[in-house]
């Protein structure tokens, strides 16, 4: 029978000392920010997508500027090599309101009855969080809201390419005047406001429920304007932090503490109908301990 030396004990006790200190610690501080307490039954986990890795281009957010113009984001390609889970719908106001009546979020100001079947609109990006803050605490896994690049990766063909196909070469602005005129009517004239039941707007084809219906969800995106070089490449490159980029029909830059986008606060064209969000999921140990470390620091 094969024995243990003094060596392989030693060997195998600095490799197993610190993942259990570790894992005692980051238990420590689970128990003290309340990361691990259990989910109420009358508050059920949502239900979630797998979106399996892929590579996929998609316009990045922002404003684009070329010799002094505005011009069309370029495409770029994106490998992503990790799975994301992703709420399949947005979150209810039924859900929603669990996090107010739990003293966690600000009330909703809109008269939408409270349903697991009717997505909580009139949500700004700092109730969003709040709320994924909440959830964490919930479930013990942690939630937040998705990058622009998360939605696009999850919604596929229904995520929106904002391009309006000018030539990026052209010196004549009002080509791209005209172009994002003739946009703006026809977004104008499509408009249905009245938020509809879960899965009244379709799935996609990984699908993700309702996405690019009349809700527009938050993101974690800062808006930021970017300088393209004569290669098309950034040249220079600003965020703006405290405007987040809501996606749907068309992405808009909106105010962290804005609930109605019509009422101010989207910095160019069409205001979205409404605005709402969903979450992602990171269940890996390192999430749960930064989710920690950040509550312990607050």
């Amino acid at each position: 029978m094969f024995a243990l030396s003094h060596s392989h004990l030693v060997s195998g006790t600095s490799i197993a000392l610190p993942a259990l200190l570790m894992v005692a610690f980051v238990g420590g501080l689970a128990v003290q920010t309340g990361l691990f307490t259990a989910t109420s039954a009358d508050i059920p986990v949502p239900a979630t997508i797998r979106i399996e890795p892929r590579n996929f281009t998609y316009r990045p957010a922002g404003e684009f500027y070329k010799n002094g113009f505005a011009v069309d984001a370029p495409k770029v390609e994106v490998n992503r090599t990790q799975s994301l889970e992703i709420m399949k719908y947005q979150v209810t106001t039924a859900e929603y309101d669990a996090c107010v009546a739990q003293g966690a979020c600000p009330a909703r100001e809109t008269m939408t009855p409270s349903s697991f079947n009717l997505p909580a609109t009139s949500i700004s990006y700092d109730d969003a969080t709040a709320y994924a803050d909440w959830l964490s605490r919930r479930t013990g896994t942690v939630w937040a809201l998705p990058s622009d690049e998360d939605l696009a990766f999850a919604a596929g063909g229904k995520f929106p390419d904002d391009a309006l196909g000018v030539d990026p070469d052209s010196n004549n602005p009002a080509l791209r005047w005209l172009a994002d005129y003739q946009r703006e009517a026809a977004r104008k004239s499509s408009r249905d406001p009245t938020p509809q039941p879960l899965g009244g707007f379709g799935e996609g084809e990984y699908g993700l429920a309702d996405f690019a219906g009349n809700i527009w969800e938050w993101t974690t995106t800062c808006n930021r304007k970017v300088t393209l070089g004569q290669d098309g490449a950034a040249a220079s490159s600003s965020e703006s932090c405290g405007i987040y980029i809501a996606s749907g029909k068309h992405r808009s830059p909106l105010s962290a503490f804005i609930r109605d986008p019509k009422g101010g606060g989207c910095s160019v064209g069409t205001p979205p109908d409404n605005v709402g969000f969903r979450l992602v999921r990171n269940s890996t140990w390192y999430a749960r301990l930064v989710f920690a470390f950040r509550r312990a620091a607050t």
